[in-house]
């Protein structure tokens, strides 16, 4: 189904946009101008934390609230530039204590909460590496993450340390110290010795910090952050990211986000992952604004809540949580005053047309895509506040960010070559001119892997997609999920799409499956919304339904219901795992795959 563009009245809009007259932006663009509207640390060079909270600190926002964390048992407190500044202060002296200089590697494992905002950026004030995990995961992924990175430093809960880390650390010869955020509040011990890790109160050491503190000098090409991600076999890759990055967040954050000085600002990201880290901590700190940070899990009905009473003007969400929304209230505004809300956001897989559609009829607000990777350290294609949305579309790039759509091909004698596209309308993998600030500087310890990433200049990010005539770019699927069906090449996304449109349908994955006569068939597996129970002639009739949209050829053709998708925690349906399950095949890295173990245990 075509969806009719959503126009943009810039007059109707609650304020003017950030990004006005697009095409010249982009012809007049220069990173130094990003650079100049930020501070830079005194004596020269650059630091994360220096852009995100003390030069708000030391200025006219020092009392204006940085963050507002809303607690499992239902408080409110804010925190100001200043106080953070203050906190994180005192973290980088504890680490400065304990013997960590600048490159040494500080991971953090713990739920949303103060102390891990003021850990992370505590840890770039003295100069270490910061890496995030998520809490979800279980013991096995945390040891590869922690040794491959190794880790010197470890700041998590007393629950997730027992659960999940003790049994860990004959395998983690280089972690010094685990510092536990609740430990010697409740009568506990705060010091042990467990293997070569000491085990410290991280409270007791706060209260001992002082709360001065010199950032170390750092520059932006000195790694700031260790992003794993999961690749479709082995191990998970460990992206470096730089200090520089913090150029791509606050231009991204002005641009795509549309963050302007007083707006509440809510990314329900968690920080364990790269979403939660560049736009739930450095991005909106950069803008100056009051970030939510809510602790609980994800529930409908919180979540509208949240939007009400602490009068959310811009909100960053993931597709997944849009779905689930999507079965809940037809008109939430019936029964919400949601009237502050002026920019909704998605990331973390592509955002199906009926997701965009339905923000516009439920929210009163088209829900604006925008597409990135760990790879690439923040925001690159987006949907912007003053253009119009296309449902489905990624939306445009980013003005300093080169696009282009490429053929790659293998030659015995020069290795890879790159055919362009530039036609409209052509599938193409789509690869990005190096060079943007927060391009990942390498994988760690996998030069070669890295390398491959390139050809040139350019790189190759792995996803399929198409270039309207207007410069629009739609999503398509990654290289490896593309099906080959009758010499048709299927993206799995488009048929997801119109699956989803079904009245019964909640979520949608597509597969390609083998088959001898035609290559592969397309294979759909299906949850249903609440109510809606499967049966063979639901079957039917949702396969029927996408003939009728799609044509016999691009339709699925084998269709199994689930309970529920295999996602990661960012949100992707996992279709990979769904092939491999469907086959018999090894599942590869399932370390960041989405399920019920795990919640609420920070």
């Amino acid at each position: 189904m075509s969806y009719k563009p959503i126009g943009k009245n810039l007059q109707g809009l609650a304020v003017t946009p950030n990004l006005q007259g697009y095409e010249q932006v982009c012809r007049q663009f220069s990173w130094q101008q990003i650079r100049d509207e930020l501070a830079g640390l005194p004596g020269g060079g650059l630091n994360i934390a220096h852009e995100a909270v003390d030069r708000h600190a030391q200025g006219p926002l020092a009392s204006h609230v940085a963050l507002r964390y809303l607690s499992k048992q239902g408080g409110v407190s804010d925190i100001s530039y200043y106080e953070l500044m203050l906190q994180s202060n005192r973290f980088a002296n504890v680490l400065n204590h304990l013997g960590l200089y600048k490159g040494d590697r500080v991971f953090l494992l713990s739920g949303r909460v103060p102390e891990l905002y003021a850990a992370a950026l505590g840890t770039w004030k003295n100069g270490c590496v910061l890496s995030p995990l998520f809490t979800a995961f279980g013991p096995e992924p945390i040891r590869q993450r922690m040794r491959k990175g190794a880790a010197h430093v470890l700041v998590t809960t007393q629950k997730l340390y027992q659960k999940k880390i003790v049994s860990l650390l004959p395998d983690l010869p280089e972690l010094r110290y685990v510092l536990l955020i609740d430990a010697g509040q409740d009568g506990s011990q705060d010091e042990t010795q467990d293997g070569s890790a000491t085990v410290l109160s991280l409270p007791l050491l706060l209260e001992q910090a002082s709360t001065s503190f010199t950032i170390v000098p750092t520059a932006a090409e000195d790694m700031a952050i260790i992003h794993f991600t999961s690749g479709t076999t082995g191990m998970a890759k460990g992206a470096v990211h730089v200090h520089g990055a913090v150029l791509t967040h606050y231009l991204s954050a002005k641009y795509a986000l549309d963050l302007h000085p007083e707006d509440i600002f809510w990314c329900t990201a968690d920080p364990g992952w790269v979403t939660g880290t560049s736009y739930g901590i450095i991005a909106p700190l950069c803008h100056g604004v009051t970030s939510i940070i809510d602790e609980r899990e994800f529930d409908p009905q919180r979540w509208y809540q949240i939007l009400q009473e602490q009068q959310v003007s811009v909100w960053y969400t993931a597709p997944t949580a849009i779905r689930m929304l999507m079965r809940g209230a037809d008109n939430p505004r019936e029964q919400y005053d949601l009237s502050r809300l002026r920019f909704v956001s998605s990331v973390g897989e592509p955002l199906n047309p009926e997701a965009v559609i339905w923000g516009q009829q439920a929210l009163g607000l088209p829900i604006h895509d925008n597409w990135w990777q760990t790879e690439t350290g923040g925001i690159m294609i987006a949907n912007y506040a003053a253009l119009e949305i296309r449902p489905g579309s990624m939306g445009r790039p980013l003005p300093g960010i080169e696009v282009a759509i490429v053929h790659r091909e293998t030659e015995e004698k020069t290795g890879q070559e790159l055919t362009w596209i530039t036609e409209p309308d052509r599938e193409g993998e789509l690869a990005l001119k190096a060079g943007w600030p927060s391009m990942f500087s390498g994988y760690l310890d996998e030069e070669e892997r890295y390398r491959r990433c390139f050809v040139g200049d350019w790189y190759l990010t792995g996803d399929l997609v198409r270039r309207d005539g207007d410069g629009y770019f739609w999503f398509l699927g990654r290289a490896d999920d593309i099906i080959q069906s009758a010499g048709h090449r299927i993206g799995p996304f488009e048929v997801e799409s119109v699956l989803m449109e079904h009245p019964a349908v909640a979520e949608a994955g597509v597969i390609g499956k083998p088959e001898p006569t035609i290559g592969e068939l397309v294979k759909a597996f299906v949850s249903l919304k609440p109510g809606v129970k499967p049966s063979e002639a639901l079957r039917l009739q949702i396969i029927g339904f996408a003939r009728k949209k799609m044509g016999a050829t691009v339709a699925p053709k084998e269709l199994d219901f689930m309970e529920s998708l295999p996602k990661t925690r960012s949100g992707k349906i996992m279709r990979r795992l769904l092939k491999a399950r469907e086959l018999g095949l090894p599942e590869g890295d399932i370390s960041t795959l989405e399920t019920d173990d795990g919640k609420n245990e920070s």
